[in-house]
């Protein structure tokens, strides 16, 4: 499936994003311009089911593969950097061989949905359709007022099969055995996705690991600074 493109710039250098879930590419609306300012071409994706992308015929059709598929065919191959936040992390994973970037970044990426109790659950993200605009001020208090406005916007242009899309994977191992590329993986703090016995597997793995201290999970809206800041040396 080839997928919506927005482009920030026009360096001789690539760099691609890739967002999370019930989100599209405006959820990078600084990080873009912020790399392109540092002469990359940046060019951000939205996933199938987000933004202005097209939709699977139902939620068998979003799985990370799919993804992952999507991304190799829409996307060059050979980028100087891949950026992944959360889904869009793990979907980079997955298609991080045949993208073959020259670095990686995976912020916070959601390489395991936990099972049981106090695990995934898909009715708590389709629940997302119904937020208003305050209800994501209560959720996310470090935002800026143009991302609240952007998060409310692409909730109503989210397809939340999306969400019983990852039902197949809660519960199973897709850590990255190795890093395919020289990659770094930025951690929300604390982050719930990665604990800490499984950052410091990555670390034995061959990850380089950064924290952004206080900042939630959409690190580069909680703290646009401190995300670029654990950048540095990578980008």
């Amino acid at each position: 499936m080839r997928l919506n493109t927005t482009t920030w710039g026009s360096g001789d250098r690539i760099a691609l994003l890739i967002h999370g879930i019930m989100a599209d590419h405006r959820t990078w609306r600084r990080v873009g311009p912020a790399l392109a300012e540092r002469g990359y071409r940046v060019i951000a994706v939205d996933l199938r089911g987000h933004g202005a992308s097209p939709r699977a015929e139902g939620p068998e059709g979003y799985t990370p593969w799919d993804y992952a598929d999507d991304l190799a065919e829409t996307l060059p191959t050979g980028a100087e950097l891949a950026v992944g936040h959360s889904l869009g992390g793990l979907a980079l994973a997955a298609a991080v061989e045949r993208l073959a970037p020259r670095r990686a970044v995976y912020s916070d990426p959601a390489w395991h949905l936990p099972a049981g109790d106090g695990g995934y659950r898909p009715e708590l993200f389709t629940q997302g359709k119904s937020l208003t605009r305050e209800h994501i001020r209560i959720l996310n208090p470090r935002w800026a007022e143009e991302d609240l406005d952007i998060e409310f916007e692409t909730l109503q242009l989210w397809d939340e099969r999306t969400a019983h899309g990852l039902v197949d994977v809660v519960g199973r191992d897709l850590w990255p055995v190795r890093p395919l590329v020289p990659s770094l993986v930025t951690l929300a703090d604390p982050s719930f996705l990665v604990a800490p016995e499984n950052a410091r597997m990555l670390k034995e793995r061959g990850f380089e690991l950064r924290t952004v201290v206080g900042a939630g999970h959409t690190i580069h809206r909680d703290d646009f600074e401190g995300f670029m800041t654990a950048l540095e040396g990578w980008i």
